[in-house]
């Protein structure tokens, strides 16, 4: 299983509501984050990401690329609540030791209405 793999996985079984499977498959001891809006701890997180699933149980995570580097795994994706949402595009960065994952940041630009750029966002 490669860590790109793990880090696809994690993310989709969380968005599904699986985010206490996510966690007892993927993730290492001493693990940390880097949201700025929780407690820095995996079990704040997985909470966190079960109370999300439970107010939007219809989130799409839809991952557009997925890039390894040594120990760092960059997940590009698109996140919506539920299907009419216009969502989020968001980078999850992952640091692996082992096949484990061991620390995670997250960053997000909301997905406007009207996009100028004709390339798009994905």
């Amino acid at each position: 299983m490669t860590r790109k793999y793990i880090a696809k996985d994690f993310l989709k079984l969380a968005a599904q509501g699986h985010s206490h499977e996510a966690f007892r498959l993927y993730v290492g001891k001493n693990f940390k984050h880097h949201n700025v809006y929780f407690k820095g701890d995996a079990n704040t997180l997985m909470l966190a990401m079960e109370e999300a699933f439970r107010l939007n149980p219809n989130k799409v995570i839809e991952i557009h690329h997925a890039i390894g580097d040594k120990d760092f795994v960059a997940i590009h994706s698109h996140v919506k609540q539920n299907k009419n949402d216009l969502g989020v595009a968001v980078v999850h960065i992952f640091r692996f030791e082992e096949s484990k994952i061991v620390e995670l940041w997250d960053l997000g630009q909301a997905v406007p209405a009207k996009i100028i750029n004709e390339n798009g966002m994905f």
